[in-house]
């Protein structure tokens, strides 16, 4: 079980990993172990989320889900597949978390009366400079 949020949790059997060999510099030992790990999650599938929360996932991870409707998370960033299978599924988590947050709403608030006046006054004395550079009427 992947714990999401407090009520929120992903059981391990709708979660799959698919293992790979790193890219990237570290000698002989890359050439010879699969230590990339990638998560993949069937969002559209998956019994767990509610329709809202699919629907949330969707449109707030829509670059992250592929054409199939899954979601792939890889990390490849230790040496060992067990570091990096425990790096992919915290990122998951947090990235599940983050999008199944509500987003607040903005309080709308009115412009102090300091800064309206202070507005004002740069315009007068912008005003006054500009008079000044006419010539006078006689």
């Amino acid at each position: 079980m992947i714990s999401i949020t407090s009520v929120l949790s992903i059981p391990d059997n709708e979660i799959s990993f698919l293992t790979s060999r790193s890219s990237g510099p570290g000698g002989q030992h890359v050439n010879k172990t699969s230590s990339r790990v990638t998560l993949v999650f069937c969002v559209q599938d998956s019994p767990s989320l509610s329709d809202y929360q699919k629907q949330l996932i969707s449109t707030r991870l829509a670059k992250r889900i592929n054409s199939n409707g899954e979601l792939q998370l890889s990390s490849e960033e230790h040496r060992s597949q067990f570091r990096n299978k425990e790096e992919v599924v915290s990122r998951f988590a947090k990235l599940l978390a983050d999008a199944l947050k509500p987003v607040r709403k903005r309080k709308k608030t009115k412009v102090p009366y300091a800064t309206k006046r202070k507005r004002l006054d740069s315009k007068k004395k912008r005003s006054e400079v500009k008079k000044g550079r006419s010539k006078p009427d006689y």
